[in-house]
């Protein structure tokens, strides 16, 4: 899978050990928007996808993270690999500790009728709701946020589309 870009803080200098936690997330165009799950309580778009939790591989952790925060069901033989981000920096809990992370992306296709969603608790108090959103719209929100702790995830996800746009996958 090719690397889309690195996002490194260089701040992991006092670190001692690691912790990695990777992700899988999908990329659901349709009539040229995508979708993207709308946080309501802090107003920023993330690609719907989550960690990939132990024993899963990141293709089985983005069908089933795209079901429960998107309620989208996707369609296992329309996936394809476009990319992945990978992500290094201190970790915000531990000065001690250096947080390593790969995003991997696919692009795919999801069947129309929605399921429920079933969130996590914070995931639920962000009012997290599925929107297919004109991509600019969801760069310009995401560069837009104040004051979140937040703020690479929502670099990251507006620069990805900025790509999806650059490889005339968006228009």
């Amino acid at each position: 899978m090719r690397l889309l870009f690195q996002m490194d803080q260089r701040d992991y200098d006092q670190c001692t050990h690691t912790f990695t936690r990777n992700s899988a997330r999908s990329i659901i165009i349709r009539d040229g928007k995508v979708a993207m799950i709308h946080s309501l309580k802090y107003d920023y778009y993330k690609f719907p996808g989550g960690g990939i939790e132990n024993g899963e591989n990141p293709i089985e952790a983005m069908i089933r993270e795209t079901r429960e925060e998107a309620g989208l069901v996707v369609i296992p033989e329309s996936v394809i690999e476009y990319g992945y981000v990978h992500r290094i920096q201190r970790s915000d809990m531990d000065a001690t500790e250096c947080f390593i992370q790969d995003n991997y992306y696919y692009l795919c296709k999801a069947m129309d009728q929605l399921t429920s969603q079933q969130l996590d608790d914070y995931e639920a108090q962000e009012s997290y709701r599925l929107e297919f959103v004109e991509p600019l719209v969801a760069i310009s929100k995401n560069r837009n946020v104040k004051n979140s702790p937040y703020q690479l995830m929502f670099e990251r996800e507006a620069r990805v589309l900025e790509i999806l746009i650059a490889d005339e996958l968006l228009k």
